[in-house]
């Protein structure tokens, strides 16, 4: 129903209920609870309510959301990376997280710039934004490498977080 991308070496597909174990895994890792937060996600029946209020839903509104990031090799989820409507930040905002096995391999960059193709190309966005932590520098430099730069500092549920942008 919604548009799968792929890589030279990932598919990233829209991420669905199937992937409810993945994600259960994903927001449990020690960098996405220090770097993005606790989503009380703590079993599968929460993943499943995750992906059905946050994900599908946003797919629902404008035909975008999060996508389970996908080994071409060997067909495993390493990550994910989206386009995010996020509350409290005007505009859409890209994002991406990845299995710490799956770091520094490349993958984060090939997703993110995919993303950032089809933010474009395919959904016609003029202005993408993305946040981080203040001491997530590896997803800073990543931002910086696909081409979005640094403009503020701001405050979004109580965390003070860098803002980066891409006009186009």
């Amino acid at each position: 129903m919604y548009k799968t991308f792929e890589t030279e070496r990932l598919i990233l597909k829209p991420t669905d209920l199937e992937d409810a174990e993945f994600i259960l895994a994903l927001l449990n890792t020690p960098k996405w609870l220090q770097f993005i937060g606790d989503r009380n996600i703590h079993d599968v029946e929460d993943a499943i309510h995750y992906i059905n209020s946050r994900v599908l839903y946003q797919y629902e509104r404008l035909g975008y959301g999060n996508y389970t990031v996908i080994r071409k090799e060997d067909g495993v989820k390493i990550g994910s990376c989206g386009l995010y409507d996020r509350e409290g930040l005007e505009g859409i905002d890209i994002g991406f997280a990845f299995f710490p096995e799956y770091e520094g391999k490349g993958y984060g960059f090939e997703a993110a710039s995919r993303m950032l193709k089809a933010a474009i190309e395919d959904f016609s966005l003029k202005r993408i934004k993305a946040i981080t932590n203040l001491e997530n520098y590896a997803s800073q430099k990543l931002l910086e490498k696909i081409g979005l730069v640094k403009v503020d500092k701001i405050i979004l549920h109580n965390d003070e977080l860098f803002l980066f942008e891409l006009n186009v």
